[in-house]
This record gives structure tokens, sequence and C-alpha cells, in this order.
């Protein structure tokens, strides 16, 4: 294929020599291995493991791990980049890996010195990292939750409660969990943050879910019963949750519209090459006016939401606190386009894109889910619209 608009703008990327060493072997891998393996693995929703040993054999999760904690301290940028590329070909691989910092990441920036030196290291070689805040009671609104921390002297911590729709929830080393503190008396000053280890005794796996998409990747509902966890593992002090809880999903935003990215881009990249093949009426499709005209509206949509992705990248790389609107304006407009560029490849490849023989079915099933979690896209547009509400005084 030749070189696109597209292409341009991964090659403008601003990296080191190493970081671009370490996305051209993230990519190779992604070519070669995991896609190659991503339609069996959705057929049968099983989880991926060979996939994740692979990445584990090339050290991926020691490039979002700073060095003194076993890794690699490499830059957002380059890490949003590499989930774009896992999720082009197995969308499922990447929510898995992408949800090893999701998790994690509050630990790096809010944890003690002993908490990162128990807890990284076990990631940077490969372990698996969870995310629980969702609750029956709590989807957008986080301070619905009812999960229950209660001291007990001074060393222990009694969780009870549960969580529903947790990414690695079952296979996680470390689960960073939310709940309400039970001595502060506030919805919101309440919040607060610990590590839950995996095998912990009142620890349970209620059900698997079974999904439209991303179904080799396990999402779970956990309880808590009577589960004692030490004092050491609470992040912060008891109260700081909510503050903890923000400043991740911050970051873990702009990483699943990447994976959302990374999905609209296999699905364009599929619907090209289909349509330059298949003829109609003794034409390529490609060449019929209607259809040149939905690839331009698709492929500047595509090539301006990935231009902002980089800029968001490029905002933390350089220390920035404040972007959360940026966040929520990428995660909305970018898992809104996997959507729809996935929408139009099924239909771009007529009846065949109905049928699993080809990605695009697939494609589309993962896309949905990128509009919902990290905070459904009609709450990041009120987000962004109260953002330009002047405060009454």
């Amino acid at each position: 294929m030749h070189q696109t608009v597209l292409d341009r703008l991964d090659e403008s990327l601003d990296l080191s020599e190493d970081e671009r060493m370490v996305l051209d072997s993230v990519k190779q891998l992604a070519a070669d291995k995991i896609a190659p393996r991503a339609a069996e693995y959705d057929r049968t929703s099983t989880f991926p493991q060979d996939n994740i040993d692979e990445m584990n054999a090339l050290g991926m999760n020691a490039m979002f791990v700073p060095e003194a904690y076993g890794g690699l301290g490499l830059s957002y940028t380059v890490y949003l980049a590499c989930v774009r590329e896992i999720s082009k070909a197995c969308a499922s691989t990447g929510i898995i890996w992408a949800t090893n910092f999701h998790g994690m990441k509050p630990v790096m920036d809010f944890g003690t010195e002993a908490q990162k030196q128990r807890i990284l290291p076990t990631i940077a070689a490969g372990g698996l990292g969870s995310l629980c805040i969702t609750e029956p009671t709590a989807g957008s609104d986080a301070t619905g939750m009812k999960t229950r921390f209660t001291p007990k002297g001074n060393d222990t911590v009694v969780v009870n409660g549960g969580k529903i729709f947790i990414s690695n929830g079952d296979v996680a080393d470390h689960l960073l969990v939310f709940g309400k503190w039970s001595e502060i008396d506030d919805p919101k000053g309440a919040i607060t943050a610990l590590v839950v280890d995996k095998g912990t005794p009142g620890l349970n796996v209620l059900r698997k879910e079974e999904k439209m998409g991303h179904r080799a990747a396990t999402t779970v509902a956990l309880s808590f019963e009577d589960m004692e966890v030490s004092r050491d593992n609470v992040i912060g002090v008891p109260g700081e949750g909510l503050k903890i809880l923000l400043a991740s999903l911050n970051k873990s935003r702009p990483s699943v519209a990447a994976q959302a990215l990374g999905i609209a881009r296999a699905a364009f990249e599929d619907a090209i090459a289909y349509i330059n093949d298949r003829k109609q009426s003794g034409r390529r499709i490609i060449d019929f006016q209607g259809i040149q005209f939905t690839l331009a509206d698709l492929a500047t949509d595509l090539a301006m939401c990935e231009g902002w992705l980089w800029r968001i990248g490029r905002m933390v790389d350089a220390g920035a606190t404040d972007f959360g609107i940026e966040a929520s304006m990428l995660k909305m407009r970018g898992s809104d386009l996997a959507m729809k560029i996935s929408d139009e490849a099924v239909q771009l490849h007529g009846g065949y894109g109905y049928c699993q023989d080809y990605r695009v079915e697939r494609l589309m099933r993962d896309a949905k889910i990128t509009q919902i979690w990290e905070g459904t896209n009609q709450i990041h547009r009120q987000l962004i619209g109260r953002h330009f509400a002047e405060k009454l005084k």
C-alpha cells in the first residue's frame, strides 16, 4: 500500500531512538503473532495468554514502570502508541494490557516508597493489574459506591461490598479498589483507595460476563466479604480517594481513546484494502465519487483525532496536570469515531461485512464498549459543555 497521510502522521511522532525501536518491535509482534490469533480468541472467549506471554517476553509492562522499580520509564506518548498498535491487532489484548497501567498508575503517582517497592516490580516483570471502581449504584457517578472500608485496630482494614464490570478482575496480581471509609460521613470525602492482592481471603469472583465484544478480555463481578487488608495498602490517606480516582481517569481516558483509535485504524485499513480490490459495474468501489466523499470525512476525522491523541501525550510528558477536559474530548471523539468507522467498514464490505470471515464484523462489536467505559460519552459531553459555563457570582 502506498504511503498515506495517516502514515505520515505516525512518522511525525516525537520519540527517542530507543522508543522508536520499542514501538517497531511492538508493531512487529502485533502483526506477526497477535493479529492472527484474534479471531479464534474472540470466537472462544478464551483469555489470550499466549499474547500476554509474548508481550511479557518483550518486556512491555516495563515501559510504563519507573526505572527505580524494575521498569524502563518510557514516555506516555510511546505507551499510547503501543496501546493503539496492540488494540489494532486485538482489542481484547489491548485492553488487558492497558488495564495494567490504569490500575497501577495511581500507585506510581500516590503510593508510598514501601508500596512502590512491593507492588511495582511485580507489574514490571509482567504481572497484571486491575482498576475497581464500578458498582451497581456507581457507574458514571462514582460517589454512589457502597463498598465500605472499616478500620480494625491500627493495622487492618475490613472491606465489604462488591464491584461489577471489572477488567482483569479475576486474573490480576494487584487490584486498586475504591470504597468509602466508614469513619468519614461525606459521600465524596469518604472515598478511599487501597490495593488488594490476588488470593486475599474474602475476595471472590461472582461471575464472568458474556459480552458483545472484547470477548477474550475477562470482565467480572467481584465481592468482598469481611476481606481483611493491611492498613499499609491504603493509597494516600483515608478520604483522598476521589482526588486519586480523578487523576487516574485523566490518564486512563486517553489510553482508552488510543485503544478505540486502534480499532478505528484497523477498520479503516480493512475497508480501504477491500474497496481498492472489489469491483462493481466494472469499476473499483473506491473510484465511485460518493465512496470517496465518505473516505474523505473518515480519514480527516481520524487524522485530527490521532493528532489530538499525540498532543495529549506531549502534554503529559511535559508534566501537565490540568488536562481533564482535553482527555474527555479525546475519549469522546475517539470512541465515537471507532464506532462510526467500523460501521462504515461493515457497510463498505456489503454482505461480507456481516460475516465473521471478515475482521470488520468483530471490530464493530469491539468498538461499542469504548463509548461506554471510562465514563459514558454522554457524561463526557456534559463535562465538556459545563467547562465553558461561567461561574455564577
